[in-house]
């Protein structure tokens, strides 16, 4: 075996949405990509505004010396602090530039995290159904990633995140609105989960965090409002990106915002920008961190994908579908008709409709679509989905 077995096991269970992904390449290579409908991959499809090229040109044409050169591994100060005063006013924590470290997106920020909490063998705990891509995140740090399922509407359930918290749970991850539900957890739940990490963090003497994966935080819909971490618990960060709010994925920049009561600040602040270069990541990319300084009050176009919610959720419920809108991002969990979800996908591949089961995702009997696509597809995919219920 060339690799490692560790290694050799990961990529047999590796992310389905690639999987599907990949698959949605060759059959555009056999039957035209106008003839296959890929809702299998969450990259965003509303250009980024306006405003983003004009600043981009403005920056790549300036001539400074040292432009190009080194930085402080946790980011340029001035974006730091641009960051910072946007974090304060969302969440309503005073938070400054020096709590505030630039990443190479919130993956970049959440390998970093981890490698800074966990000890071999800590655990960290996830609610469920969730981005599985987390699980190797936890286990690139030596950690132990564990989950607790949510409640039939996806809501957290408290008493299932207590019965999952053990000894060694050193943190807990939680990401909304959510990957792949659309869920936005109300201030009710989350200020629930912050009472019970205290009470547990009193329990076994010792710091319990809880880190938010945000990159959908700017995208919602009908008036909800997603709640703040920081808010509500002292030992929390969070992990963010601007992969959605500005539609810039393939950019790869984001931040971690360290909550400025965290126990041990200083260490940890000191971690998190030791780690950040150590790991690999080195900073994040110098000239989307000028960008995005000069971006803070500029956001992607949330409308577009609330259209596309409702074109592709009203096309579903006339096919016989029975489902529930999400509140957030640009995903839609549907339960799947028959048990087996995986048979589901498989029957919906028939009429070229890629979608990803939601075994995939830690929430079986689901599969999710990705409706951050052109209207046509989910148009086109119409007749495909409601067959396929038709015939099963």
């Amino acid at each position: 075996m060339a690799v490692s077995k560790k290694v050799h096991s990961f990529i047999s269970q590796s992310s389905w949405i690639r999987k599907m992904f990949e698959e949605g390449i060759r059959l555009k290579k056999e039957f035209g990509a106008e003839n296959v409908f890929d809702f299998s991959l969450g990259n965003p499809n509303v250009a980024p505004p306006g405003r983003f090229r004009e600043t981009l040109m403005q920056i790549a044409g300036e001539d400074r010396p040292g432009i190009h050169g080194y930085m402080s591994n946790a980011g340029f100060q001035e974006t730091r602090d641009a960051v910072a005063a946007t974090v304060t006013k969302e969440h309503g924590v005073a938070v400054r530039g020096e709590h505030i470290v630039m990443t190479c997106g919130a993956a970049g920020a959440l390998n970093v995290l981890f490698k800074v909490l966990l000890d071999p063998g800590d655990e960290v705990l996830v609610p469920t159904p969730c981005f599985m891509e987390y699980q190797f995140y936890v286990d690139n740090a030596g950690g132990v990633i564990t989950f607790a399922k949510t409640k039939p509407d996806f809501s957290l359930d408290l008493d299932a995140l207590e019965r999952a918290i053990t000894e060694k749970t050193k943190v807990v991850l939680v990401n909304f609105p959510n990957n792949p539900t659309g869920r936005v957890y109300d201030e009710a739940s989350i200020r629930g989960l912050a009472a019970l990490l205290e009470e547990k963090g009193r329990a076994f003497g010792k710091e319990i965090y809880l880190a938010s994966d945000e990159p959908y935080r700017d995208i919602v819909y009908d008036g909800v409002r997603v709640p703040s971490i920081l808010n509500v618990y002292k030992n929390s960060i969070i992990a963010n990106s601007y992969s959605k709010t500005l539609s810039l994925p393939g950019e790869r920049i984001g931040y971690m915002a360290v909550n400025p009561a965290i126990s041990g600040l200083e260490e940890v602040m000191g971690g998190l920008i030791m780690y950040n270069r150590v790991l690999g990541f080195v900073n994040a990319p110098a000239l989307m961190q000028r960008v995005v300084a000069r971006m803070q009050d500029v956001k992607v176009n949330a409308a577009e994908y609330k259209r596309k919610r409702d074109l592709l959720c009203d096309g579903l419920s006339a096919a016989g579908y029975e489902l529930s809108k999400p509140a957030g991002a640009f995903y839609l969990f549907l339960r799947s008709p028959i048990e087996d979800d995986i048979e589901f996908v498989k029957a919906l591949q028939k009429r070229r409709i890629l979608v990803v089961p939601g075994s995939g995702f830690g929430g079986p009997g689901h599969i999710r679509i990705a409706y951050c696509v052109d209207d046509a597809t989910i148009i086109n995919a119409m007749p495909g989905f409601k067959e396929t219920l038709d015939t099963l």
